[in-house]
């Protein structure tokens, strides 16, 4: 039976202050001061949007972004933090909530880059708002507030207001009209094209800047000290040019070999330490409203409990009265410079709404702290960060049109597009950051633009745009298939063994106290470890990048790495060297997932999985060349040429793709991506082969992925279209009880008192509920739903809060409204916040349904009705919980 089932045909309120509500819905009983005629004197107004006179409510016209207040009045003169946190409650409601003063962008770079390239709105003429601006600004009909910080998308409003737009664009036929229609059109063209350049402006600043200092520990050049050694020695292994620390310092013989150990150390450690301290300046605190456990790749972080709420919905422990005394626990602190941000973007996309994340302030210090810690040699890799980076990129630039900036919906096509070029730029591989967004055709054009700017820029001197190159010129052979698919469940199951291993380290090591309280130095010890380790191996000395180029190389096109036999007695010990760097470099890039410096786990996954192909490559090749003429080898074993029959190369790329997989989990993106460094359609085959296996293994051992496991930790409200649950039980079962503060009633009058509407909306707040609503009902009819963003922004705006009477709906027809628009506006009205038409289902409809309604609809919440009155409502962020409570009792 579900819960919320009642008997009765209507619902009974169940409430400690069912009594006080009722009575305070009437002016009399309430005591306060009652409006001369409250009904008459206020302006009528639709309810429903499409009726409303959208023009006469546009937003502020202030230079608002991602960590702007959403509630700001036009004036400037409100000022919130972008977290409510209602347990201190200040008398004066015109700053009933204080901001801190790092989310102050008055004056900020981005601001101020705004105005000087015209775009500050608040200073152009009337005349000027003419032009073809118009079509940017003053047809943006809507006056919804902005997305408070963790809320969720309103993804149908959005697409509403987008259509109002261009429906009162497209109407003028006029040949400005058609003009303003056309600039419409191309701005989102304009926009892709402007992020793709910028982000491969980027790319080849960073790698440019990284390559010339990632060769300091070693040395320096002494005719260029920008040029790294490869540069300063023309591709020699050694010249007079470049001289190391210890020949600078006069050593000789073995002081020399400890002089330039020493000075990689040094300098291994100044870099990583100097990553960390710029990342720390982007350091942000959560109020403890929320139940997040980290903002960036920390798997130690301690995961705060979920309240136990109204039947996945509310809080019963805290009462609406009572809300504002509650001590409030410490704030979550993360920084959104740390790590490689990719969970996160994944996460903004879906709609959740996370302020400063990519903001100016992000996009400088990750930028350059990213240079710092590339060039410390840790084991880590700038691939994730290039997609937080674009993505930066992506919302910043979002700002040159408001169709784009006020619009969170459209606004989010924008970051998907620009994600895929981060991709796009970091692997030089445009079509593998189209399917790794998976957007339309203006996703590819951005792509596009993104991979000829840095064909044009050739940030890697070899006039191509892909992070290595390698071309195989020899064919697998048909025995190889069984090799490759070995290579997938090793290589899929060693990235799952990965996840787990991050997730041990970091629940041990990261929560020692000295460790959690200091973050600079849990990555001053990761560098030191680094540097004792790293230096006495070749391989696990060099650049990821560069590492993974010469694992994946044919002999034939590389004979001074170390790696091509010219006989089978010398592939023992090239095993030997490998197994170690193989064991190095694991332990490596498990302490270094995690710490706080700009890293990515896309190439550094690769180049643990190229080892591990290597390895397998050459006792195959061993395997060849002791018995050449075993059947299964066919004809090659006796051809002659150690590569004639296996290239080992080959095995540790199917084995870097596989890999990866196994920790990332994507697949047909890894696959093209393996393509387009290659070149080679012969080996599509072996690619997709090992990425599907690694992908199926890597499932059997670890269900998540190492993003999934973060986004799971957080409780992000993110539900996976690609997930499809069994479900037993109905919408009733997971609807929570009706409850007065959850609801306004207006049975006995429309009209509310604002102190009432504040205690609950309190309420909301003091649960984390942001962005959750208040359903309007009458004679337990549901007749409308006023969100909590636009509650708030409605009580703001009321002089005398204290002693007002909120006007909560209307009985006056849609054509009598339109007569009178041309009286003034009642803020205490608040019918033009309510939506008349809240998504609502019967309380048995089937859960399957509920999940296609949330994830394709995008919707915040859903009204339960039972024989056609309320019944309840439920919240998305509820239904995530109930998705993973079904997914934590199928597993066990």
């Amino acid at each position: 039976m579900p819960r919320s089932a009642c008997s009765l045909p209507g619902f009974k309120m169940v409430d400690e202050e069912d009594g006080d509500e009722q009575t305070s819905l009437s002016p009399v009983n309430a005591g306060l001061a009652t409006p001369t005629s409250p009904v008459a004197a206020r302006r009528l107004h639709s309810a429903r949007t499409s009726e409303l006179d959208l023009r006469s409510r546009l937003p502020s016209r202030l230079q608002l972004d991602e960590n702007s207040n959403l509630l700001a009045f036009p004036d400037g003169a409100r000022n919130y933090t972008s977290a409510p946190n209602t347990a201190v409650r200040i008398p004066s409601r015109a700053s009933s909530i204080l901001i801190p003063k790092h989310h102050n962008r008055s004056g900020s770079l981005g601001v101020r880059l705004a105005t000087a390239l015209g775009f500050d709105r608040s200073r152009r003429s009337s005349r000027g708002e003419a032009g073809l601006a118009e079509s940017k600004v003053s047809l943006f009909t809507d006056e919804r507030v902005w997305y408070d910080q963790f809320t969720s998308t309103d993804w149908v409003h959005d697409s509403i207001a987008d259509a109002f737009r261009l429906r009162d664009l497209r109407s003028r036929k006029d040949f400005r009209g058609r003009l303003y229609a056309w600039f419409d059109g191309a701005q989102g063209w304009i926009l892709v094209a402007i992020i793709g350049c910028i982000t491969a402006c980027l790319a080849y600043f960073i790698t440019i800047t990284e390559s010339s200092i990632f060769d300091l520990k070693e040395g320096y050049c002494t005719g260029h000290w920008r040029r790294n050694k490869q540069a300063c020695c023309f591709a020699e292994e050694e010249c007079s040019a470049w001289r190391s620390w210890g020949q600078r310092m006069s050593f000789t013989g073995e002081d020399r070999e400890w002089a330039d150990f020493f000075s990689y150390v040094v300098f291994v450690v100044l870099f990583a330490v100097a990553a960390c301290l710029l990342t720390l300046l982007t350091k942000t605190e959560v109020p403890s409203n929320f139940a997040l456990t980290t903002l960036d790749e920390n798997l130690g972080a301690d995961p705060k409990p979920i309240k136990d709420t109204d039947n996945l919905g509310i809080n019963t422990a805290v009462k609406p009265h009572t809300a504002h005394v509650n001590v409030p626990a410490p704030p979550t602190v993360y920084y959104p410079a740390a790590g490689s941000g990719v969970a996160e973007v994944k996460v903004i996309l879906s709609g959740f709404v996370v302020h400063g994340y990519l903001g100016v302030k992000t996009l400088v210090v990750k930028s350059l702290a990213v240079i710092l810690s590339l060039a410390s040699g840790l084991s880590l890799g700038k691939e994730g960060p290039y997609v937080h980076i674009a993505t930066c990129v992506g919302n910043i630039a979002c700002r040159l049109f408001s169709k784009y900036n006020h619009n969170d919906g459209k606004r989010r096509e924008v970051l998907s597009a620009s994600a895929a070029s981060g991709v796009g730029v970091a692997f030089g591989a445009p079509i593998g950051g189209v399917l790794f967004s998976l957007e339309e055709v203006r996703t590819f054009f951005c792509c596009i633009v993104a991979a000829l700017s840095l064909k044009f820029l050739n940030p890697y001197g070899t006039g191509k745009i892909v992070i290595f190159e390698v071309r195989y010129v020899t064919d697998w052979k048909f025995f190889e298939i069984f090799v490759f698919i070995l290579l997938g469940v090793l290589s899929g199951a060693l990235g799952a063994l990965f996840i787990k291993a991050s997730a041990i380290w970091a629940k041990t090591f990261r929560r020692i106290p000295a460790i959690k309280r200091w973050p600079v130095l849990e990555v001053a010890l990761v560098a030191l470890v680094t540097g004792l380790i790293s230096y006495w191996n070749r391989y696990t000395r060099l650049a990821v990048t560069e590492l993974l180029l010469e694992l994946a190389s044919p002999c034939k096109l590389d004979t001074s790495s170390g790696l091509c036999p010219t006989n089978g007695d010398e592939i023992p010990g090239i095993l030997r060297d490998l197994g170690t760097a193989f064991v190095v470099k694991s332990f490596l890039t498990t302490i270094t997932f995690g710490i706080k410096v700009p890293a990515g786990i896309y190439v550094p996954s690769m180049v643990v999985g190229g080892f591990l192909g290597r390895i397998v490559g050459h006792i195959v090749q061993f395997l060849v060349i002791k018995f050449p003429d075993a059947s299964i080898w066919g004809r090659c074993g006796s051809e002659g040429g150690l590569e004639s029959c296996v290239t080992p190369g080959v095995y540790a790329l199917v084995a870097a793709g596989a890999t990866m997989c196994g920790v990332t989990r994507l697949s047909v993106t890894l696959a093209v991506i393996l393509f387009e460094l290659t070149g080679s359609l012969d080996h599509v085959l072996p690619f997709s082969l090992a990425v599907l296996v690694a992908k199926w293994t890597a499932d059997a051992v670890e269900p998540l992925s190492i993003y999934d496991l973060l986004t799971d930790m957080n409780s992000y409200p993110l539900l996976d279209n690609k997930l499809r649950p069994v479900f037993t039980t109905d919408l009733g079962d997971i609807t929570p009880a009706v409850r007065s503060h959850r609801v306004i009633d207006i049975s006995k009058s429309s009209l509310v008192a604002a102190p009432l509407l504040r205690r609950k909306l309190e309420y909301l707040h003091s649960v984390g509920e942001l962005d959750g609503g208040l359903p309007v009902v009458r004679h337990n009819v549901l007749v409308g739903l006023i969100p909590a963003p636009d509650l708030e922004f409605a009580l703001d705006k009321l002089e005398n809060e204290d002693e007002s009477l909120c006007l909560m709906a209307q009985s006056t027809r849609w054509h009598e409204a339109e007569e009178m628009d041309d009286l003034e506006t009642d803020p205490t009205d608040f019918t033009p916040y309510i939506d008349p038409a809240p998504v609502a289902l019967d309380i048995h409809s089937p859960m399957d349904l509920v999940f296609q309604c949330f994830v394709k609809l995008g919707l915040r919440y859903i009204c339960v009705l039972r024989d056609g009155q309320y019944a309840g409502l439920v919240h998305k962020k509820s239904f995530v919980k109930y998705i993973k409570e079904l997914e934590r009792a199928g597993e066990t």
